[in-house]
């Protein structure tokens, strides 16, 4: 998933499964000029659009290392939760119930549920939030990012897919979770660009929505679909099986979610051919820069479809090129520790980078680490300078109190020898 879910951006940038904030949605709250980023969260920057995100993101990466993240942290992402068990994007002040200017989020909800069921010990944080998702599902058995809310525009393709995710997560069975008798795997199947798809290369994709009736090819809403679709849950595995991702089957297997997602799995691929990466078109100028999120997405799902060497390319870019772009961003490094773990990657070499330490770095030190292990460097280097010092001074009042215990000794011995 990419750093920031929220049908405001998709609809804006046509890009959803993790780096910034969704700028559109300034249309529904403001954020301050000068944020005040709460004890407990992970980054530094204005939460108000990707608070819970980042922070779920975060826990869960923490977790998929075989750490055990701060009660703090998890304690500010429960703490979170509205009183009908929904999750808004950010709550900066909890004592006040939500009410009809939070953005309730989906998707905020989803990866909290992800998040809190990895890090255990919240089944009722999570059965509540599971409970919400379900009373508002969509008579085509997805949903909406922003469900009941000034900004929902009926069922996407990113948000069902993130719910499924979510669903699997809490020990719950997609398939059975139905509104008007129809499940989220109808709903998702709906979004996919068929064998009559042109261009070609489009046929296997999925689209975020339809628009004016059109379904236009995502590459982030397939990355999306093509994990939920093969039924996996919020962290991928390194599959045992290796092959090349091939083009969508034609004809098409009706009704398959997982033939589906091995479909978008070969759009993805071939996507990743031309630059090696994903690009995205720059909000408000007409030209496209690279998509890491989505990049990293796309990796993450070709290596749950077995497709590990059709991701190689793109692995080694992210490894080249990723360090700018993730630093800092809780979200962003969380990414790439799960897009390592799912190709078997080492997430603490990842072209030269720590990621886990960058990680832990940006919010509070996991339970068990040193006190400064989540220090930035340069607060390591002035301490570890000011402990020098205090050595140095240690060593020659050391020196100086041991000649006067030598002269006094000397002295003894000399008086004995008289």
């Amino acid at each position: 998933m990419n750093v920031r879910r929220s049908a405001a951006t998709l609809a804006v940038s046509a890009v959803l499964c993790v780096g910034s904030a969704p700028a559109a949605l300034a249309d529904v709250a403001t954020p301050s000029p000068s944020p005040v980023v709460p004890s407990g969260l992970f980054g530094k920057a204005d939460p108000s659009y990707d608070g819970v995100w980042r922070q779920s993101f975060a826990l869960l990466a923490q977790t998929t290392v075989g750490e055990k993240p701060a009660l703090q942290a998890v304690d500010w992402l429960v703490g979170q939760q509205c009183a009908d068990g929904s999750f808004a994007a950010f709550r900066a002040d909890t004592a006040k119930p939500c009410d009809a200017s939070a953005y309730i989020d989906s998707n905020a909800t989803s990866v909290a549920v992800q998040a809190l069921a990895a890090v255990g010990g919240h089944t009722d944080t999570v059965k509540k939030a599971v409970g919400w998702l379900k009373s508002v599902q969509n008579q085509d058995g997805g949903w909406s990012s922003n469900p009941g809310g000034a900004m929902d525009s009926g069922s996407d393709a990113n948000s069902t897919a993130l719910v499924i995710r979510a669903l699997e997560a809490a020990g719950e069975k997609p398939a059975e979770v139905k509104s008007k008798g129809k499940t989220p795997y109808e709903a998702l199947l709906t979004f996919q660009l068929g064998c009559s798809a042109e261009p070609a290369a489009d046929r296997g994709a999925f689209a975020f929505q339809p628009a004016g009736g059109k379904l236009s090819a995502s590459a982030d809403a397939t990355a999306a679909v093509v994990v939920a679709g093969l039924g996996l849950g919020p962290v991928v595995s390194p599959s045992p099986q290796d092959t090349p991702a091939a083009p969508l089957a034609c004809p098409a297997t009706a009704g398959d979610p997982v033939a589906a997602a091995q479909g978008g799995a070969g759009y993805l691929a071939e996507a990743l051919k031309k630059d090696g990466h994903l690009t995205a078109l720059t909000p408000g100028a007409d030209q496209s820069t690279a998509d890491h999120g989505n990049t990293a997405d796309a990796v993450i799902a070709l290596a749950a479809a077995g497709h590990k060497q059709s991701a190689a390319g793109a692995l080694e870019w992210l490894k080249t090129n990723s360090a700018e772009w993730s630093k800092g961003n809780p979200a962003g490094l969380a990414t790439l520790i799960l897009a390592a773990h799912a190709t078997g990657t080492d997430p603490k070499s990842f072209g030269g980078t720590d990621l886990v330490t960058a990680l832990n770095a940006t919010g509070p030190a996991p339970q068990g680490a040193s006190a400064n292990a989540s220090e930035q460097p340069a607060e390591k280097k002035e301490k570890e300078k000011d402990s020098g010092s205090n050595v140095w001074w240690m060593i020659l009042a050391g020196a100086a109190a041991g000649m006067g215990i030598g002269i006094v000794l000397s002295g003894r011995r000399k008086k004995n020898q008289l």
